[in-house]
């Protein structure tokens, strides 16, 4: 029997998912992390949070060493390799990997956004602009509560500042350094062990993170995973793609046109 929701009209084959979806439009949050008190309406979306907490990134990419909580991340990330824009602005015609992306371009057209970034092509209203051209200038605006170390975004210095609340820190028991991300405890482990213990197919050298394991394996697959978007070039590490998109910024900051690049 097909049970429709009295809310929105989408039907359910059974009763007991219907009333599960029904919680989404009472607005009750019955579920509370019990890290940081946020409450959600679904256990599942609960159990999805949790996976913040935990450190733990299960769905890997498998193209280059990224790893993510959550399987819409990946999905997301894949885009990326994917070369696929399916996302369009309707003012230019110009296409994005990701609809994020899209509506940040789209910013260019808005007439609410009358302040424009002399650095690249944004624009914002007048305090946004202020906290957007941080990290053009150089800027260090954000500083940690307790020891006042100074971070370019607010997502690096709360990211610190877990290091002085003990808020899912990795603590290394070789030397008591501390850590935000598992990947980089695990790396540093190594450096006190001296274990290596992922291995190429291909030859016989020794790497103590798989993200290392993975950037060498495109030494011999010839993947070249990362693309820029601006030429469409594409690299074998991450760290290249960025030193090559700051060509663009430069060109662009100058007024030129990128014909090294873009040919």
């Amino acid at each position: 029997m097909v049970s429709g929701c009295d809310q929105c009209g989408k039907s359910f084959t059974l009763k007991s998912t219907l009333k599960t979806h029904q919680l989404t439009h009472s607005g009750l949050r019955l579920f509370s992390c019990d890290q940081c008190g946020k409450r959600f309406t679904l256990k599942g979306n609960l159990k999805a949070h949790q996976l913040i907490h935990s450190g733990l990134k299960p769905f890997s990419c498998d193209q280059c060493e990224k790893s993510f909580s959550h399987s819409s991340d990946l999905r997301k990330h894949q885009l990326i390799h994917s070369g696929l824009k399916p996302f369009s602005c309707d003012q230019c015609g110009k296409s994005f990997a990701r609809k994020a992306t899209l509506k940040a371009h789209q910013l260019i057209h808005s007439e609410g956004k009358p302040f424009s970034c002399d650095q690249c092509v944004k624009t914002f209203g007048e305090h946004e602009l202020l906290i957007h051209q941080c990290p053009h200038s150089g800027r260090k605006s954000y500083h940690c509560d307790f020891c006042g170390k100074a971070f370019k975004n607010q997502t690096n210095r709360n990211r610190h500042q877990r290091i002085h609340t003990g808020q899912d820190v990795y603590v290394c028991n070789h030397c008591g350094n501390l850590f935000v991300h598992y990947a980089q405890f695990k790396a540093h482990e190594a450096t006190h062990t001296g274990v290596k213990p992922y291995h190429p197919d291909q030859c016989g050298k020794g790497f103590s993170s798989t993200a290392s394991l993975k950037a060498h394996q495109r030494v011999h697959t010839g993947k070249r995973p990362y693309r820029c978007d601006e030429c469409s070039k594409t690299f074998r590490l991450s760290g290249s793609l960025k030193q090559h998109q700051r060509s663009h910024t430069r060109k662009q900051r100058n007024g030129e046109v990128c014909k090294d690049w873009c040919q």
